[in-house]
């Protein structure tokens, strides 16, 4: 059963505008999850635009101009007053490796472990920060966070990049929109009943609740990193499970892997994993996986159902949200992650006590 309906609505540079509408389904936790969008639409929070498209192997924001960002955020860091140094450098042409081998990593895995290491150190976790990040200027801070968000989006790109060379109907583009400071609601078990082992499978068009932002990985994660390691073996420091969410959500635009055999083999691998590390594969609160909230209208939006390049074109034709619209509240986003002044006016918003106004629009 349908909840509502809400539209997202897509701009060029040209400032030529395309809309697409999502279905939102009548559970309590797509309910919960759309009640807390309201709140930041109204409230108009800040749409991370650097950390929005993900496993677009065209798009702007390619492997290079990632490897960029993150030594600038290197560079950064080592030369704060915090007593941590990174002796790294990221060049595309050094971790970007070319396979077809679907069994390894199309980048050098070890190196984005350590980059994701780095950021664990800085950081430390949401309940016990590091010395580091309570040290920190308000600059140095964003940087610190910008280590855990480059590692993420890099990843994704690599990933599509290959499979565009490759196999490219199975690139696995999508869109995470996260708000920053968004009003975090508690998980109850009831909510977690939409994780599980299955839900690990994603649908072409579906709409998700979003990515779990405490600092660390979750279990499956963990399992995909370290290649099947036990967890006293793990390089990453931190597993956790979701206990927190909020109105950020993702849009899923890759072809369904559900019923592909080496899905439903690796899916079986997991489970063993879990078994042979103490979890329970049934357990809902390990909150694995992603609870599916709603869905695109594929026909209203694109006039395709199953036509992912068609899909994909319109998104490269449209490479901005500009504003998202419900029932009830619409919010626009009149800004973009290329604009001079982005990165200081993410770092003002993420100052304790910023306090949101028309001139900080």
């Amino acid at each position: 059963m349908i909840h509502d309906t809400a539209e997202i609505v897509l701009r060029n540079k040209n400032n030529e505008q395309h809309s697409i509408w999502f279905n939102v389904f009548n559970t309590s936790l797509s309910r919960k999850w759309y009640d807390a969008l309201h709140q930041i639409l109204k409230k108009q929070d800040h749409l991370e635009k650097n950390y929005l498209w993900h496993g677009w192997a065209d798009g702007e924001r390619d492997g290079a101009y990632i490897c960029s960002q993150i030594n600038r955020a290197f560079e950064v860091i080592n030369n704060s007053d915090l007593d941590y140094h990174i002796d790294d450098h990221f060049d595309i042409n050094d971790i970007l490796v070319d396979n077809n081998d679907w069994d390894d990593y199309p980048f050098d895995h070890d190196r984005l472990n350590k980059l994701h290491l780095y950021f664990e150190d800085l950081q430390g976790t949401t309940q016990s920060l590091s010395k580091h990040y309570i040290k920190a200027d308000h600059t140095t801070k964003w940087h610190i966070r910008q280590l855990n968000n480059l590692c993420h989006e890099f990843e994704s790109w690599a990933l599509s990049y290959r499979k565009k060379k490759y196999s490219p109907e199975w690139q696995r583009p999508s869109l995470l929109f996260c708000f920053l400071q968004s009003a975090k609601f508690e998980l109850t078990e009831n909510d977690m009943k939409s994780f599980g082992i299955d839900a690990l499978c994603k649908d072409f068009g579906g709409v998700y609740l979003g990515v779990n932002k405490a600092v660390g990985k979750h279990h499956y994660e963990v399992f995909k990193d370290e290649h099947g390691a036990g967890i006293d073996e793990l390089t990453t420091t931190t597993m956790r499970g979701q206990t927190l969410a909020s109105g950020d959500f993702d849009i899923d635009l890759a072809k369904t892997d559900r019923h592909e055999p080496w899905r439903v083999e690796e899916n079986r691998k997991f489970r063993q994993w879990l078994i042979d590390n103490g979890f329970d594969p049934e357990d809902k609160t390990l909150t694995i996986g992603h609870p599916k909230v709603g869905q695109i209208n594929m026909q209203r939006s694109f006039d395709a159902i199953n036509d992912e390049q068609k899909v994909w074109d319109c998104f490269y034709r449209y490479p901005d949200v500009y504003q998202i619209k419900t029932s009830k509240v619409s919010c626009t986003f009149d800004y973009n992650w290329s604009d001079a002044d982005y990165e200081q006016k993410q770092i003002e918003i993420l100052r304790p006590g910023y306090i949101y106004t028309e001139q900080n629009k």
